[in-house]
């Protein structure tokens, strides 16, 4: 066999140099992990059937189990650290257990806070998962589509986003068997919990009005999304002046929640002439009232000032703050009646009020 030669002639082609064999590459490793647990796992420690294991730990009310037999289901699925399947568990109930709550884009205040939290509360110990969905940048039929991605049980809406009938029907068709509203409108399809604004503006000016105030100033927020609330409230408040007949006048004021702020309306304030405020809730009364002492105006000698939500901080200050207390119905029965309509979705939807207002009269008016 012969050579080739090291060099090679002007008419012969160049040839390619040999390449070096590389090693190969080094497979990835697999770490051998624990096996995940199964409902035959637990159902082998507790020594009772898988079906047993689904009853208790899908806490199905259908069937009765002795406390002993659940306790030796929830010990084993503990010691075996199982959580069961949420994706398979609705694959056979033929619906999630999820409640979609859509976060609030606006400082909702204390109040309505301690309800949603109760809210939550109620709704776990009825078995349901709550998950709160950050809707911001979405509006009406796009959220809902958005929602619907996830195969939610029952979808409890704030009323910030503006659902119309066909986004409930969007929701619907992707298995919500509840679609409830709260705010003050109601929508074709949705049942309605009505938190009727209007009242609270209403009864705050009332107040005012029986104490014998007619220049009455209404503090308009200008954070964003909170002129859901702060419209109707002023609208309420109008309209407590018109029955009245008494000649009153209601005059709106832009106010943001800085210090800033309110020192700037309250070095207007003798020029405005008003002799009475309704300051939107007690936060923004407290930050008014102290700009306008600040800015020598008694409290409530020239003007009265009265907020709302009943905060216990309020009833510490120095004068007491008037308020108007918001009765809210409990978590728990709007919980109730996200599990009924659940059960049973083939109602028609139904309205309810959820929250009644009264003043609470105090120093500073």
């Amino acid at each position: 066999m012969s050579q080739l030669p090291e060099q090679s002639s002007p008419q012969s082609s160049p040839q390619p140099s040999p390449r070096r064999s590389e090693p190969p590459a080094e497979r990835p490793r697999r770490t051998a992990g624990p096996p995940v647990p199964t409902s035959a796992d637990v159902a082998r420690l507790a020594g009772v059937s898988r079906a047993t294991v689904s009853y208790v730990l899908n806490n199905t009310s259908a069937v009765r189990i002795s406390e002993p037999t659940r306790r030796k289901v929830r010990e084993a699925a503990e010691e075996l650290a199982y959580v069961p399947h949420a994706a398979a568990r609705s694959l056979r109930a033929g619906h999630t257990r999820i409640v979609l709550l859509p976060t609030a884009h606006v400082p909702v205040g204390p109040l309505y806070s301690r309800f949603l939290d109760e809210l939550q509360w109620a709704l776990r110990r009825l078995d349901y998962t709550v998950v709160q969905y950050g809707s911001l940048g979405l509006d009406g039929d796009e959220a809902a589509r958005a929602w619907a991605e996830l195969r939610p049980v029952a979808v409890v809406s704030l009323g910030e986003i503006a659902l119309t009938p066909q986004g409930v029907e969007i929701l619907k068709r992707s298995g919500a068997k509840a679609v409830i509203t709260l705010g003050p409108r109601r929508v074709e399809g949705a049942h309605a919990l009505v938190m009727d604004q209007r009242e609270i503006g209403g009864r705050a000016v009332e107040h005012l009005l029986e104490r014998g105030r007619r220049r009455i100033g209404v503090v308009m927020p200008e954070e964003p999304g909170l002129d859901l609330f702060s419209e109707p409230r002023l609208a309420g408040a109008r309209a407590a002046v018109t029955a009245s007949s008494t000649g009153a006048h209601v005059e709106p004021l832009p106010l943001s929640y800085t210090e800033e702020s309110a020192a700037r309306l309250a070095a207007r304030w003798d020029g405005l002439g008003l002799d009475a405020v309704y300051a939107y809730n007690d936060e923004y009364a407290m930050l008014l009232m102290r700009a306008l002492q600040d800015a020598g105006i008694a409290v409530p000698g020239d003007t009265a000032v009265l907020g709302a939500d009943d905060l216990l901080l309020g009833r510490l200050l120095r004068p007491r703050l008037s308020t108007v207390r918001i009765d809210l119905v409990t978590g728990q029965r709007l919980a109730a009646l996200v599990d009924r309509v659940v059960r049973d979705p083939g109602g028609e939807p139904e309205r309810h009020d959820l929250m009644g207002a009264r003043a609470v009269r105090r120093e500073s008016t």
